[in-house]
């Protein structure tokens, strides 16, 4: 068995955290998994133990080397990507206090404040970007303004991967995604001093990181990371980009004839499309993301709904309640098997829903804190599987939403996500976009996309098209055309989509008001 022949990529999600191996040529090996914790409160918090973290990632890399021969041995490069946003402090003696996730909502008067001043169009111009509650840049803007004890105790501002990298290898950096979409230029993948004026945080530039690419530059897995993780001291270590384009770039963002798009839809839904630095759209809204990918000169678009499946497990969650209610408990598995012959009993585009079930509101391809889900267009004879299929068919009015809001629509969808193995689904996302879907066969795309990054570093690959050839393209399968039906439906529903959006903000900031006023009456 021949040594430094398994790349490992480690993928830190919301809900889980990952380390996977995979053979030099991209074949999937084996995977172990923690789940991740946070805590969230009613009040907007969403915070996670950096410690705990740490722990959980070292537990997943040695549970991975309990399933594989060998595997410190035969380890050629590890590689880690993570959840993005958020912001995770570290000082002189270690963590400074829970880091805030990309769920952490408390930032919203401060989005409001930073985005109605006239220098946040320069910030927008040059990040690429739209300010909402997730980004650190908001986030640190908001310590700033209210808790600074917390940033005069900080040494350096991570995310989630960043943190991960530290204890692997002890350097303190980010990499030229995170970086350049929240303080820099996505054109030149630096910090721009004009975005970080911008958020108020001049005086706070300090705490801003080196930005190392993880595709040219690795460093050493230190001794204390190494006998914490079972791997050997000194593999080669990269810093992939945030988690969003690492599942993209393994899922076949990149690559390919015609305008290809890329959309994750998991609990939460993220559109991408790959285009070079020179060909952004802006939209006038100011709203969505540029990341860069690990490719010279080529970003991704990105516009993300804040929750997707998320609202597939509410209205099964309320079908569930009823049963248990009625002394039939079933198990939200066994809801899921019934979701095509619902759908299969329901008429497609005759009630609206907006899927907007966050308790963070919306970021694309608009930002409200205040959005909440809802129906429109009820009447007596609805029945459960037309709810059902109203939220299914949110998802694919909301994507379109999104990728309208990226300029033309696109010529062929690639899906990743637990959704995608849904044919139902994947017909409704393909009709709302009137575009061919293609799905990936890879497991572990992001995971993926993290360890092509440490293909290439240590020159397994000589460039990321290289690798794309031969872990990306051979894994899509054959495109499902749109149904003509069901096309020419959502093509009538989307106007209505989009009108009763854009009417129900005053709806949702007078609910907002009342719920605040019944906290503060203590009810």
């Amino acid at each position: 068995m021949p040594e430094h022949d398994i790349l490992i990529g480690i993928d830190a999600g919301t809900s889980v955290i990952k380390a996977v191996a995979f053979d030099l040529q991209g074949r999937q090996l084996a995977s172990a998994s923690v789940p991740n914790n946070y805590t969230s409160t009613a009040e907007g918090s969403a915070t996670q133990s950096l410690e705990q973290t740490w722990r959980d990632c070292a537990a997943a890399l040695r549970d991975l080397g309990n399933r594989i021969e060998n595997l410190a041995a035969r380890t050629a490069a590890l590689s880690v990507t993570a959840q993005g946003d958020g912001t995770w402090l570290v000082g002189n003696d270690g963590p400074v206090c829970d880091a805030w996730l990309w769920l952490d909502a408390r930032a919203a008067p401060t989005v409001q404040r930073l985005a109605a001043r006239a220098s946040d169009r320069a910030r927008f111009e040059a990040t690429g970007t739209g300010l909402n509650t997730c980004q650190q840049g908001s986030q640190m803007a908001h310590m700033d303004a209210h808790m600074p004890e917390l940033l005069d105790r900080t040494e350096v501002a991570l995310h989630c991967k960043d943190w991960i990298y530290l204890n692997l290898t002890g350097i303190r950096a980010t990499d030229p995604s995170e970086a350049s979409f929240t303080f820099g230029n996505f054109r030149n993948r630096q910090y721009d001093d004009t975005v970080i004026e911008a958020l108020g945080l001049t005086h706070r530039r300090h705490l801003l990181p080196q930005i190392v690419d993880g595709s040219q530059i690795t460093h050493p897995l230190t001794a204390q990371a190494a006998s914490r993780t079972g791997l050997r001291a000194g593999t080669p270590v990269s810093l992939g980009y945030v988690d969003m384009v690492m599942t993209a770039l393994g899922a076949g963002v990149y690559g390919g004839a015609g305008d290809v798009a890329c959309s994750t839809v998991g609990s939460t839904g993220v559109h991408l499309r790959a285009v070079p630095a020179n060909g952004v759209h802006l939209n006038d809204q100011g709203t969505g993301y540029v990341i860069c990918l690990p490719i010279p000169g080529i970003v991704t678009q990105v516009q993300t709904n804040m929750a997707a499946t998320l609202n597939l497990d509410w209205v099964l969650g309320i079908a569930a309640d009823i049963m248990s209610d009625m002394g039939k408990p079933v198990g939200h598995r066994d809801l899921v098997d019934h979701i095509e012959d619902w759908l299969k009993a329901s008429q497609p585009g005759q009630i609206i829903y907006h899927p907007y079930i966050s308790e963070a509101g919306e970021r694309g391809p608009f930002v409200n804190a205040d959005a909440r889900a809802g129906f429109v267009g009820l009447a007596l004879h609805h029945r459960f599987p037309d709810l059902l299929r109203a939220v299914t068919e949110g998802l694919g009015m909301a994507m379109r939403d999104c990728y309208a809001a990226m300029g033309p629509l696109p010529s062929e969808l690639r899906l990743t996500g637990g959704a995608a193995r849904s044919p139902g689904l994947r017909g409704i996302l393909s009709a709302s976009l009137d575009a061919p879907v293609r799905v990936s066969d890879r497991d572990e795309a992001g995971a993926a996309g993290a360890a092509m990054m440490a293909a290439v570093a240590i020159g397994v690959y000589p460039d990321m098209e290289a690798c794309i050839k031969e872990w990306v393209t051979p894994l899509l399968g054959q495109a499902e055309a749109p149904d003509p039906g069901l096309t020419a439906a959502y093509q009538r529903l989307f106007p209505a989509f989009s009108a009763s959006r854009q009417a129900l903000p005053p709806a949702w900031d007078a609910l907002a008001a009342a719920r605040a006023k019944q906290i503060r009456a203590g009810n």
